[in-house]
C-alpha cells in the first residue's frame, strides 16, 4: 500500500516534490522525509517541537494566525521552493491551508470548505441548504436566548462555541432553571488566556443545538478526488462531555455499520470535502443518523497511531503521500486486523507528587502506550475538558473485545499522586 520510492517532480527531473506542511506532530515530518519529499514546514511561534527544525528542509517560523503576515510568506516561499501541496493535520490551521490552496491555485481543500468545518453554525446551516440533514441550531449571546430556543426545540439544549475544540465550553441545559447557570458559567471562559490551547482557541460565540439522543461514534476517513473511504468506526467512552477512552474497531451489526459509513461518505460529499482526512463524529438517534460534528483534520487520543496497527493504514503518511501521489489511492476500506483500547487516568484534584506504575505497565503484554501529562508540581483542577486529563493508557489484542477487557485489567495498576492544594 505504501511506497519508499523516492518522490520526483511532475516533469520527471530529479528534484523531489515538495510540500508545504503546517503544523502538526514531528512524527508527520519524518513520515513525509521516508516519503522522499522536500518539506517546508510552516509553525507557529508557540507550537516548535523538539526536532522539527531539524527534520525540515526550510522553517518557516511566524504567528501563522495572522494571514497579512503569513501571506507573504508563503508566496515567497512558493516562489524559492516550488512546493505543490499544502497538508495540515492540525484544526487551527484547516483554514490556513484553505486560503493557500486558493491563493496558489492548488487543488486541495479551499477556504470555503475548511470554514464550513470548522463554524459549527455555518456546518448546520449549510446541512440544511443541501437537504442533507436538518439539527435545530442557533448563535445565542444570553440566557434567555438559549430559553427561547428550547422553546422551540425542547430541552435539553446543548450550548458550545462556535469553533471550539476538545469539549471545552459545553453544556448540556436540561431545563429553564439551569441556564443562568450554565450561562455564566461558559461565558466565563471568555478571554481566559490561561487556558490551554488559548492563543488557537478563544472562546468568544456561542451557539445553541437541539440535542441528539443516541450512542456516538467517531469515524476517520480519507478522501480521494472526491471519492471517501471510511478507514476505521470507533467507540467513545465519556465522562460527560469529556471523552475519557475509545476502542476500535466499533464492535457494531453489519446494519449499524453500513449506516454510519454510509450517512459519513453523504456527509463529507454534501460538505465539499474533496481529498485529505476527515473525522466526524455522528450518532445512531432515534430520528436515524445526525451529525454532531465534522472536521478535516485527524481525531486526537492516538488515534491515527492505533489505526496503522488496527487497519494497516498510516493516515499521518497518506496525509503528505497523497497530495504529492507518491502514494496511491484506496479502492476499498482497509480490512482490521487486530483491536485496540484506550482509557484516560485522571488523579485527584491538588498539587502532583508523582505517577506510579507507569514503567511497570509499559513492560506489560500487549500495551501499545502509556502517555503521561502531568509533572510532580502541576496543580490539578476539576477535569471540565479535554486537557484536563492526565494519564493515557493504550492497549491492542486479537479483537476489540478482547482489547477492551485487557485495559479495563490494567488500567487500575496507574495511579496519579497528588497532595491537597494549599487553600
Amino acid at each position: 500500500m505504501d511506497t519508499d520510492t523516492p518522490s520526483r517532480t511532475p516533469d520527471g527531473g530529479d528534484t523531489p516534490a515538495t510540500i508545504l506542511i503546517i503544523g502538526g506532530r514531528l512524527e508527520a515530518l519524518r513520515k513525509a522525509k521516508e516519503l522522499g519529499l522536500r518539506i517546508v514546514f510552516l509553525q507557529h511561534k508557540e507550537r516548535l517541537l523538539p526536532g522539527q527544525a531539524e527534520v525540515a528542509d526550510v522553517l518557516l517560523l511566524v504567528d501563522y494566525l495572522d494571514w497579512e503576515v503569513t501571506r507573504p510568506l508563503v508566496r515567497a516561499a512558493h516562489e524559492a521552493y516550488g512546493f505543490t501541496a499544502v497538508m495540515t493535520l492540525v484544526e487551527q490551521a484547516t483554514e490556513l491551508a484553505g486560503r493557500i490552496n486558493d491563493m496558489l491555485g492548488f487543488d486541495g481543500t479551499s477556504y470555503e470548505v475548511a470554514r464550513r468545518f470548522h463554524d459549527k453554525l455555518r456546518m448546520r446551516e449549510w446541512l440544511h441548504s443541501t437537504g442533507f440533514e436538518s439539527v435545530g441550531c442557533a448563535e445565542v449571546a444570553s440566557a434567555d436566548d438559549v430559553r427561547d430556543f428550547a422553546g422551540r426545540y425542547g430541552f435539553p439544549v446543548i450550548v458550545k462555541p462556535l469553533d471550539g475544540t476538545a469539549s471545552r465550553g459545553i453544556a448540556v441545559i436540561h431545563g429553564p432553571e439551569e441556564a443562568d447557570e450554565a450561562w455564566a458559567e461558559l461565558t466565563g471562559l471568555r478571554g481566559r488566556d490561561d487556558l490551554p490551547m488559548a492563543t488557537f482557541y478563544p472562546v468568544d460565540r456561542f451557539i445553541a443545538e437541539e440535542y441528539i439522543d443516541g450512542v456516538e461514534y467517531s469515524v476517520e476517513s480519507f478522501s480521494f478526488d472526491g471519492r471517501h473511504i471510511v478507514v476505521s468506526i470507533t467507540d467513545k467512552f465519556a465522562d460527560g462531555c469529556v471523552e475519557m477512552g475509545h476502542a476500535l474497531p466499533a464492535i457494531l451489526s453489519a446494519e449499524d455499520e453500513t449506516v454510519i459509513e454510509d450517512h459519513v461518505v453523504g456527509f463529507l460529499t454534501a460538505m465539499g470535502l474533496k481529498d485529505g482526512v476527515g473525522h466526524t463524529e455522528i450518532r445512531l438517534s432515534s430520528k436515524g443518523p445526525r451529525i454532531i460534528e465534522g472536521h478535516d483534520r485527524v481525531a486526537g487520543d492516538r488515534l491515527l497511531d492505533f489505526m496503522s496497527v488496527t487497519h494497516g493504514f498510516d493516515i499521518e503518511r497518506y496525509a503528505s503521500g497523497w497530495p504529492t501521489r507518491v502514494l496511491p489511492a484506496l479502492t476499498a476500506r482497509p480490512e482490521p486486523v487486530l483491536g485496540a483500547a484506550t482509557k484516560w487516568v485522571n488523579g485527584e484534584p491538588g498539587i502532583v507528587e508523582g505517577v506510579e506504575g507507569v514503567e511497570e505497565l509499559r513492560a506489560e503484554p500487549g500495551v501499545f502506550g502509556v502517555d503521561v501529562h502531568v509533572a510532580p508540581g502541576d496543580v490539578i483542577e476539576p477535569m471540565s475538558d479535554n486537557f484536563g486529563r492526565h494519564v493515557q493508557v493504550l492497549v491492542t489484542a486479537d479483537t476489540t473485545a478482547a482489547a477492551i477487557e485487557r485495559i479495563d485489567a490494567l488500567i487500575g495498576r496507574v495511579r496519579v499522586v497528588t497532595r491537597p492544594a494549599a487553600g
